[in-house]
């Protein structure tokens, strides 16, 4: 007799699967571009690049599995309406994350220009890994 495996586990590692090949498109010099890029005038970008780094990763992950409605012809404000929820999500605990651990600059530094900074760089992360993976989706691999 055969082994009857659950829809749950077989669907996990189909994701992990994807997951992975669409890591080997990500390079760590490119995240860390975006991460001077975007913090660099207000925050030592090295004292938060780490933590920095997994949420780009999440954020490029969570946009390329979206990615899948793009393909099917969804735009990609109607694919990112579907996870606000999760991008929201993203983009509070980063704000918590540079709050709590960024060496900033300046001492008199707006919470609100930080909140922006964080936000805009999870939406490009999300983006990349929407485009990325719509890509990927047409070319079938």
């Amino acid at each position: 007799m055969d082994n009857v495996i659950s829809l749950k586990v077989k669907r996990h590692e189909k994701e992990l699967k994807y997951e992975k090949r669409m890591l080997k498109e990500l390079s760590l010099n490119e995240i860390k571009h975006k991460i001077n890029y975007n913090f660099d005038e207000i925050i030592k970008p090295n004292s938060i690049e780490d933590g920095c780094v997994d949420f780009a990763i999440e954020a490029f992950l969570l946009g390329a599995r979206y990615s899948r409605f793009g393909y099917y012809g969804e735009s990609m404000q109607i694919a990112n309406g579907r996870c606000q929820y999760e991008e929201k999500q993203l983009v509070d605990d980063l704000y918590e994350y540079v709050i709590e651990w960024g060496k900033f600059k300046h001492n008199n530094l707006d919470s609100a220009e930080v909140f922006n900074k964080c936000r805009y760089y999870i939406s490009s992360w999300w983006k990349e890994g929407f485009l990325r993976g719509e890509k990927r989706h047409k070319l079938r691999l």
